[in-house]
């Protein structure tokens, strides 16, 4: 079955709407202004140069670096580079197997050979014009999946396709190319190139997934495949199904979120510190205004610095959460009279000082042994601190009572206490009675969940319960928690 490819908005002006509402979907804020400032460029530059326009409009629109990957990905799709099957395709179509099927395990695929041995050549050349035609055909040959025979059944897969293409097992060749004599591990220099090899494989990955999201964007429709196909920014990522590689990305942006944040406390304690209107001076002033009040006086007070304690589930369901709250927590620590940190999965211990050994810095937290299910910060408490008892399944009820137990005299009435988790006892006792003894020590207790609040009432999840004692708010993202930090937080 033939498909008819179905390409978005033909005229730049709506195409460049489009590329604006697709954006502001993702969080973006794009105002009027900066689409008109991305109108004038689209009208100086026109469409000879699409690099050229994509850097323009990425100048127009874009406040942050941390949003480009979102807007290359969706100008690709608006201003493609092209319509249907790529021409080279086109000009020299692979050939077709005899069995449609894919290959099993072991058994000769001369179409794939064929693809990975040209993808080496340009991967050790880096050779960008090569790789992206390689792209188109990859997605011909090995991506396509359905018959057609009935809508929405077929369509192109980059998964799929990678899947079967397997590059980074071309990392050993392309290596054996470029250092004929072998490459040693030990060298630096050999080690960098290896390095930059991984890279350019990384690169091509990026390059067939756009070329899919394009062509199932000719079938299904742009905006839509630019809502749903379309990886967000690192703030609005999911804290439970981000990756590896989002999490890191998270932890890039601790630093530049925790000076946002403590300009944001700053402004609101200078705000505090004026205090309320005193009715009685006010009045008095008046008198010699007339009775109008020119100058209000006001009840000064002089905040100090409250005292934060967070208390933190480091298992592997919510390791990614707790570990970013905790380096951006860290990171604003100067915000704070002071900082205490206590992590659980059943038992509790303080690890303030193993934070504070990294100095808030991701980059020095090291490689993470691939062996520990968490990541970063959280994965070194889980071997650096005694937060497992007889078993490793989280258990809040227990941690709790510990913390009641042994680490009361950290909560007094000047502290806030933070709470980090998703609130599922694997079906043990919740303990109400110790949270409520911590409630009651406290300035304030938030419970931070990562979790959405329809998930609350299921399976083992006592968040109701807990939520009957203390705040409970969802928190699935960054963006969610920076908001929740410069809401909620006292100053």
């Amino acid at each position: 079955m033939t498909t008819t490819a179905t390409p978005g908005p033909a005229d730049p002006a709506s195409r460049l709407t489009g590329l604006v509402r697709a954006l502001r979907g993702h969080g973006l804020r794009i105002g009027p202004s900066e689409t008109v400032d991305a109108a004038a460029v689209l009208a100086v530059l026109g469409l000879d140069d699409r690099e050229q326009v994509r850097a323009g409009l990425a100048a127009a629109v874009l406040r942050s670096e941390g949003q480009r990957a979102v807007f290359d990905a969706t100008f690709d799709l608006f201003f493609p580079l092209g319509v249907g099957t790529p021409e080279a395709v086109r000009a020299d179509p692979p050939p077709l197997p005899d069995d449609p099927q894919p290959p099993r395990f072991g058994r000769p695929d001369p179409l794939r050979d064929d693809l990975r041995e040209r993808l080496a050549a340009a991967l050790a050349a880096d050779d960008r014009a090569a790789q992206g035609r390689l792209a188109g055909e990859v997605i011909e040959a090995l991506g396509r999946y359905g018959d057609g025979s009935s809508p929405g059944t077929d369509g192109w897969s980059a998964h799929q396709a990678l899947g079967r293409l397997a590059p980074e097992t071309l990392l050993a060749r392309i290596l054996a190319a470029l250092r004929p004599g072998g490459a040693d591990p030990a060298d630096p220099a050999d080690r960098v190139l290896a390095d930059e090899i991984r890279r350019r494989i990384q690169g091509f990955r990026g390059l067939v997934a756009g070329e899919a999201r394009r062509r199932v964007a000719e079938l299904r429709g742009t905006e839509r495949i630019a809502e749903r196909a379309v990886a967000p920014t690192a703030d609005r990522i999911d804290f439970l199904a981000a990756g590896r590689d989002q999490l890191a990305e998270l932890r890039r942006t601790v630093h530049p979120l925790a000076r946002k944040l403590a300009t944001r406390l700053a402004a609101r304690r200078r705000r505090a510190a004026r205090g309320q209107i005193d009715l009685r001076r006010t009045l008095r002033r008046s008198l010699t205004t007339g009775g109008v009040p020119l100058r209000p006086a006001y009840r000064l007070r002089r905040p100090a610095r409250p005292e934060l304690v967070l208390l933190c589930d480091v298992s592997g369901s919510v390791a990614g959460f707790a570990d970013f709250t905790m380096l951006l927590v860290h990171a604003m620590s100067e915000q704070f009279s002071r900082v205490r940190v206590f992590a659980f999965v059943n038992r509790t211990a303080e690890v303030t000082d193993l934070l504070h050994s990294t100095d808030g810095d991701p980059a020095r937290l090291g490689p993470v042994p691939a062996t520990l299910p968490g990541q970063g910060l959280a994965a070194r408490i889980l071997t650096g601190a005694e937060v497992m008892g007889h078993h490793g399944n989280s258990d809040y009820g227990a941690a709790l009572g510990d913390f009641a137990d042994r680490h009361l005299d950290a909560v007094g009435p000047r502290t806030t206490v933070l709470l980090l988790g998703d609130a599922r006892t694997n079906h043990r006792d919740p303990n109400l009675a110790a949270l409520r003894l911590i409630h009651a020590r406290a300035r304030r207790v938030l419970w931070l969940n990562p979790e959405q609040p329809a998930l609350w009432p299921t399976g083992d999840s006592a968040a109701l319960a807990y939520a009957e004692v203390v705040e409970m708010h969802s928190c699935r993202n960054a963006r969610r928690l920076a908001d929740l930090i410069s809401r909620l937080l006292p100053v």
